[in-house]
């Protein structure tokens, strides 16, 4: 029986309301409810390609709460660590969407109750059974104090020998570029696999040459550097040596959440022992099977979904 592997993550989570047309959203009057959230995106989309997926995460006492703690179960993710806050809204967030599937997010986040979790909220047990643990800057960004959360489950993913992913997942209304490089320093060390789109390796890094990118990859002992370039496709660096994969042509209608939906193909695929093009595929098709539908996480395809694009009537074995 093939193992089936575990991956844990932590984050905010979010409504989103997603404008019923395209445009400014100042002339848009309607909106539909949906769930969001980097990480829970993540977590959804490990789990619809058959992964078990661990959320550690904190939501409102309220009727927002319910909504996505009911939406991630039913999704089939481990909600043991996930506690409903009195006091705290949940988070919400409004979408824009352009013509071209391009948008703006616009976040009410104001005392998230993902505020009330502690260093010490993250115990040695929490992580047993897992295989990798995957984080993002994005609860890094939503308060300041979240930084010693992420060194702490470092510290424990580090013991037990736990190999770490990072996507550094940039959102510039929540902190500064400064405050991000900060943070990213004191987690990059203890990063084996560094996803990242190729704009904000270069807000990080500055120059994105392959010498330099390699120098970065080499100075923090990065040994896998995956940069998601959108639409051109995708490249790896591992072992001091690049590949690329071409990005699959669809027509996008909502670009968010195909970061989300790459990084957890791409884990997939890592876990699974795939080679390191057939993973860069394997990652272009659910990023761009995500964009043909509009929501967060609606578009995150299953197993079968991202096999028959990539034209593999079954996993992969190594």
């Amino acid at each position: 029986m093939e193992k089936k592997f575990k991956v844990f993550t932590l984050g905010d989570a979010l409504i989103t309301f997603n404008p019923s047309e395209t445009g400014p959203l100042r002339y848009v009057s309607s909106f539909s409810r949906k769930v969001g959230g980097a990480e829970l995106n993540f977590a959804i989309g490990c789990a619809r390609l058959g992964m078990e997926s661990k959320w550690v995460s904190r939501l409102g006492g309220d009727e927002f709460g319910r909504v996505i703690y009911n939406f991630a179960r039913g999704e089939g993710i481990d909600m043991s660590e996930v506690k409903m806050v009195e006091g705290y809204p949940t988070s919400l967030n409004f979408k824009e969407i352009q013509e071209d599937g391009s948008g703006k997010t616009f976040y009410y986040r104001h005392q998230s109750p993902i505020l009330t979790m502690c260093p010490e909220d993250i115990t040695d047990a929490m992580l047993d059974g897992i295989d990798l643990v995957h984080l993002t800057g994005v609860f890094l960004a939503v308060d300041p104090g979240n930084l010693e959360i992420v060194k702490q489950v470092l510290k424990i993913a580090h013991e037990k020998k736990i190999r770490i992913s990072f996507d550094p997942n940039i959102r510039l209304k929540l902190w500064t570029l400064e405050q991000a490089k900060a943070a990213y320093k004191e987690v990059l060390p203890f990063v084996d696999i560094l996803l990242t789109g190729l704009d904000e390796i270069e807000l990080i890094h500055g120059d994105i040459s392959d010498r330099a990118l390699e120098s970065f990859a080499e100075s923090f002992r990065i040994s896998q550097l995956v940069i998601k370039d959108g639409g051109n496709g995708s490249r790896l660096l591992q072992g001091n040596r690049w590949y690329s994969k071409s990005a699959f042509q669809v027509n996008p209608v909502d670009t968010v959440g195909a970061g989300d939906g790459f990084d957890a193909g791409y884990i997939y695929s890592v876990l699974h022992g795939y080679a390191p093009e057939e993973a860069l595929e394997f990652a272009n098709g659910v990023g761009a099977l995500v964009t043909t539908v509009s929501g967060d996480n609606e578009g995150l395809p299953y197993l079968q979904e991202v096999l028959s694009l990539v034209g593999k009537e079954k996993v992969i074995a190594r």
